[in-house]
């Protein structure tokens, strides 16, 4: 009686979608099966949805990314996108993004703009608009605005963050795990809290 062989292959895959920046580092013997099956999911991904994928990038089996017309995903080289993430368009990613597993973004009717080398750490949420909130109708029925959301470069976000419409991250700030960012941050300034306040600044490290 033979007893099947643990599927090393697949087990490495599950890693992968929750770890993906490993991919980067993959060996030879490795990417051979790696890189195939990377192709696979970015081809039928961007022949289902306007998705628009850069070189060398990295996109979980496990995300959901959903782009209809008018609502385009960019998403720009060496990217790496973890499992459980949701995506919804519009939204614009630089080049050497990361988002972490179990992120939740929606990029309104404006959308959400991440600059080039950002960081997003695990269970961040991103929303690009809002329901209105009088008590003449309900939460429902209510009109939405949506002033779009932009983020900066080299920018990291810690996990469990959120980030409400209209905000605008400078460069190279940093969010603190938890926060609710509701106003604008300025370039270099470390946040944290709820509502997020100014804590620091990253020239000062």
């Amino acid at each position: 009686m033979t007893q099947d062989k643990p599927d090393y292959q697949a087990q490495h895959k599950k890693r992968l979608s929750w770890m993906p920046w490993l991919y980067f580092s993959l060996k030879e013997k490795h990417l051979i099966w790696a890189k195939p099956w990377q192709d696979d999911i970015q081809q039928h991904l961007s022949s289902v949805e306007t998705v628009h994928i850069g070189e060398q990038c990295f996109i979980a089996p496990e995300a959901r990314i959903f782009a209809e017309r008018g609502r385009d995903i960019h998403i720009g080289d060496q990217c790496m996108i973890a499992a459980d993430v949701f995506l919804h368009g519009p939204i614009t990613m630089g080049k050497e993004v990361a988002i972490n597993h179990g992120c939740s973004f929606d990029g309104g009717r404006v959308g959400i703009t991440i600059g080039d080398r950002t960081r997003i750490a695990n269970n961040v949420t991103i929303y690009a608009f809002n329901h209105g909130m009088s008590v003449d109708s309900p939460i429902y029925q209510q009109p939405v605005t949506a002033k779009g959301i932009t983020i900066g470069e080299d920018v990291w976000i810690g996990a469990q963050a959120g980030i409400v419409d209209g905000v605008s991250i400078g460069n190279q700030a940093v969010v603190g795990m938890g926060s609710i960012v509701t106003k604008d941050v300025p370039e270099f300034a470390i946040v944290a809290g709820n509502p997020a306040k100014i804590i620091g600044d990253r020239r000062d490290k």
